[in-house]
């Protein structure tokens, strides 16, 4: 099975904020949790960037290294998921993300958060794909359905990439060609140790 890989091209976001309304649309996330957000560099600025941003699916992922409740787990294709029964809502996850991908419903102590809501990849959960119960806690589950995140779909600048690693790098390196620089790739080697243009 194919490792699937978010990219955000620095060089390509618009912050037209579409990957953000379109997560909270399809997976009707409630007010306050933000699994996707834009964010912009140097505002205003020369050498101004915008940036999407959401949960990379580490590959050693540093949110499940801290889960004292081991409320994290990795599918076959490489998504990181997440069991809202299990989570206690402690906050290590948030403070460990080099991301900031971890949310939570309320502020508070320790356990006094809620359950912490996370970008999913659109894969669901552990309940059974396509289930009221899986939607109620974790969204659509697009991927099951064979269709990609719904960020990556509505990007219109194709900034925002989804899918398998080995093709995503591709058409990074493509991209890298053409402009005869790779700057655009955002955080990719923190997320995954590895290079998508060789």
């Amino acid at each position: 099975m194919a490792r699937v890989k978010f990219l955000c091209d620095a060089d390509r976001c618009i912050e037209c904020n579409a990957c953000v309304t379109a997560c909270k649309n399809e997976h009707e996330v409630p007010w306050g949790i933000n699994r996707r957000r834009v964010v912009t560099i140097n505002d205003g600025k020369p050498g101004e960037r915008s940036v999407s941003m959401a949960c990379m699916h580490c590959t050693d992922a540093p949110c499940a290294a801290v889960c004292p409740v081991s409320c994290f787990y990795t599918t076959a294709d490489g998504v990181v998921l997440h069991s809202k029964d299990l989570c206690i809502g402690c906050g290590y996850c948030f403070y460990a993300c080099p991301f900031g991908a971890p949310q939570y419903p309320k502020v508070g102590n320790f356990g006094s958060r809620g359950k912490m809501d996370k970008c999913t990849y659109c894969a669901g959960g552990p309940e059974a794909d396509s289930t009221p119960a899986e939607y109620a806690k974790y969204g659509a589950n697009r991927l099951a359905e064979g269709k990609l995140p719904i960020c990556a779909e509505m990007c219109s600048t194709k900034s925002l990439l989804a899918g398998d690693g080995a093709i995503i790098a591709e058409i990074y390196k493509e991209r890298v060609m053409k402009r005869g620089y790779g700057s655009g790739m955002w955080r990719w080697k923190t997320a995954y140790a590895d290079s998508p243009t060789g």
